[in-house]
């Protein structure tokens, strides 16, 4: 043989070996990312996701409707520039199933009935999953494990999306809480944005990260008509969450875990540079001097988003998670954490400039990570028309007033605890609520019509958004600890916040709640080393009127940290109503 045919050999095999270690060795898998920095942004139009009906009208009069939505995997486009992802859509078919998926638009007091389809026949998962955590997995080891959770919705817990009521596809599999095919949404609540998403056991992050989630409204016109806020075409809904991908266009999650030795798998957070609204990546949307309405959804695993105008332009807020506001709140930036929504007005008559770019400034993890950077502090961009315009929407003066939370009312005051375990490496293993798995008895009974105060002790870094099922709840106040180690030392052993004194510690600075968040929420942001007080009601807000519905009921419901990493290993626990 030549010697210039060996060598060549020799070249082609190491290229060949460079090759599959790029592809497949996962200490080098970062170097198939896509270069964000090569992609142009803001020349993708800012999609307008499809909607859905959920009622009908017969003869002028609504009635409540039954119909079907699918889940599918299929390819998406997130970018101009970007190869075609594969991705698990929600649709009425596979042809129209978008990332996000259609928004569901409710009317309050009709029924919605939806029969969610595990459409999705593959037996490997698209992106990596961890088997050491507690997880969904189907008996037969074929299908993907889904399960649809209402965020925000007031509803019976059979149809409240537990995470062990999984199917995969036609209910071939089922998990060992799985009661029924057709979900029910009473939409009986005060009208206000919710949304839809992916809630099986251990595999909820990878399985939003696949595109499984999207955006539900419940209106009251006899309500909210009279506000005369932005509608129709200039009331819009932004689903925002961030994404890395592969040169090939795939989702880009870290297949190696922090603890490889104990989770292969499993990251405490996952963060990707490309931000993404309405399922493209840094959009833009071409809008007129006038009022605009945007109720946007953090969508994320775990990135938080403080919002803000490059312009100067002002955030009106007009509600906040799934409850208007009674007033209106001025402010310039928005801190939202990952689930939570922020409902918005935006005068772009008001603008000096003929475009304004939605930024972000908040770093990650929050609050004490990296700052953001070229890529992640960019999210959409607005084009705004030269010539103004009449304009006869408005933002009132009073918007939507529900009961003052009354502390005489509460019925139990209780302590939960937010521990974070860690390696003889130092990187985290798991966390808990309250010291304890999942998988324990529930130690939350709270009574159907009774109002509680949650004193929530956030003993980590981090900051956690709190999510509750079923119960709204009115933040009261932050106060910092003091002599952290000591208390955190105490509760390690006892994990009793009595026993070991909490009004002790619980004395260092208050953060004061912002204007725009004191209202009923269903998610806060739970600050490190501090202890935030929440009242929970499990009632309406908008009226005295019982639930429709058995609270009671088999499975119940959860509460859990909505950082998506965190509550899959095991960030949540049961909460069960009684009488």
């Amino acid at each position: 043989m030549q010697p210039e045919m060996v060598s060549m050999q020799i070249i082609l095999l190491a290229s060949a070996l460079l090759v599959f270690g790029v592809f497949m060795n996962s200490s080098s898998a970062e170097d198939k990312l896509v270069n964000l920095t090569r992609l142009q942004m803001f020349v993708d139009d800012l999609p307008d996701m499809p909607r859905i009906q959920g009622f009908e009208v017969v003869n002028g009069v609504p009635k409540p409707r039954s119909f079907k939505i699918g889940m599918y995997e299929k390819k998406w486009k997130f970018h101009r520039d970007l190869p075609a992802s594969t991705v698990y859509a929600f649709g009425t078919s596979k042809r129209t199933a978008t990332v996000p998926g259609p928004t569901i638009e409710a009317l309050h007091g009709i029924s919605s009935f939806i029969r969610w389809q595990n459409n999705i026949h593959s037996t490997k998962h698209i992106l990596p999953w961890d088997p050491t955590i507690p997880t969904a997995v189907a008996s037969t080891k074929k299908g993907i494990p889904t399960v649809v959770h209402l965020h925000g919705a007031i509803g019976e817990p059979e149809s409240d999306g537990n995470a062990n009521a999984w199917f995969t596809k036609k209910f071939e599999d089922r998990g060992p809480t799985w009661s029924k095919k057709t979900y029910r949404y009473i939409n009986q609540q005060q009208p206000g944005n919710l949304w839809y998403h992916d809630h099986a056991m251990g595999l909820t992050r990878v399985n939003l990260l696949a595109g499984l989630l999207g955006a539900y409204i419940i209106r009251n016109p006899d309500v909210e008509g009279p506000l005369g806020l932005p509608h129709g075409e200039f009331d819009r809904t932004l689903v925002v969450f961030d994404r890395a991908f592969s040169t090939d266009g795939s989702i880009y999650m870290d297949p190696t875990g922090n603890n490889p030795s104990i989770h292969p798998q499993w990251q405490p957070e996952y963060f990707g540079d490309a931000i993404i609204v309405n399922g493209k990546a840094w959009p833009k949307l071409t809008v007129r001097r006038r009022k605009y309405r945007f109720r946007i959804i953090n969508a994320s695993n775990a990135r938080f988003f403080k919002f803000f105008f490059t312009n100067g332009l002002r955030f009106i807020h007009v509600g906040a998670d799934s409850a208007y506001l009674g007033k209106p709140v001025a402010s310039r930036d928005i801190l939202v954490g990952p689930s939570e929504i922020t409902d918005v007005v935006v005068d772009f008559s008001e603008s000096k400039t003929n475009n304004a770019i939605l930024a972000n400034d908040a770093a990650y993890p929050y609050p004490s990570g990296d700052p953001v950077n070229e890529a992640n502090s960019k999210v959409m961009k607005f084009w705004i028309l030269g010539h103004s315009e009449v304009d006869t929407s408005r933002v009132p003066e009073k918007l939507i007033h529900y009961p003052a939370p009354e502390l005489s009312s509460a019925s139990q005051t209780r302590y939960i605890a937010m521990y974070e375990y860690t390696s003889d490496i130092d990187e985290p293993t798991h966390l808990y609520l309250n010291a304890k798995p999942y998988e324990a008895p529930a130690t939350e009974t709270p009574k159907a019509g009774t109002t509680e105060i949650w004193n929530v002790i956030n003993l980590t870094e981090d900051n956690h958004p709190l999510h509750i099922h079923l119960g709204l709840f009115v933040v009261l106040d932050q106060t910092d600890l003091v002599k952290v180690e000591e208390f955190k030392d105490c509760m390690t052993k006892l994990n009793d916040a009595v026993k070991c004194q909490i009004s002790k510690y619980a004395r260092g600075n208050k953060t004061e709640v912002p204007a725009h968040e004191k209202g009923w929420k269903n998610v806060f942001k739970m600050r490190p080393s501090a202890v935030t007080k929440i009242l929970v009601r499990f009632a309406y807000i908008h009226s005295n009127a019982s639930y429709e519905f058995d609270p009671t009921a088999e499975p119940g419901y959860v509460y859990h940290c909505h950082i998506l990493d965190h509550e899959d290993n095991a960030m949540m626990r049961p909460l069960k109503i009684i009488r």
